[in-house]
């Protein structure tokens, strides 16, 4: 092998090398934006999970407050107060 061949060589080798890292790093730059664009929209999901869960929390507790429980016995199921002479105290 002459000089100017193993010369051609070694740039052949430098530019494939160099050639090669170039694609790796566009290649692992676009990954890397693919997944920072997937995780922001994961988090905007769980900032919407979060509201939803907040607002159902709230209708939790207003559907079951002690008023709205007395309503709906009254209304649905006819219920009444018992007056104190009907109410009988049981003793253990």
């Amino acid at each position: 092998m002459t000089e100017s061949q193993r010369f051609f060589l070694v740039v052949s080798l430098i530019f494939i090398m160099t050639l090669s890292s170039a694609v790796l790093l566009v290649y692992s730059k676009h990954q890397s934006r693919k997944l920072f664009v997937e995780l922001q929209g994961l988090k905007h999901q769980v900032d919407e999970l979060n509201t939803e869960w907040g607002q159902l929390q709230l209708e939790q507790s207003a559907w079951s407050g002690h008023g709205r429980i007395e309503q709906v016995a009254r209304e649905r199921l006819s219920m009444v107060m018992p007056s104190a002479e009907e109410v009988v105290f049981i003793k253990p």
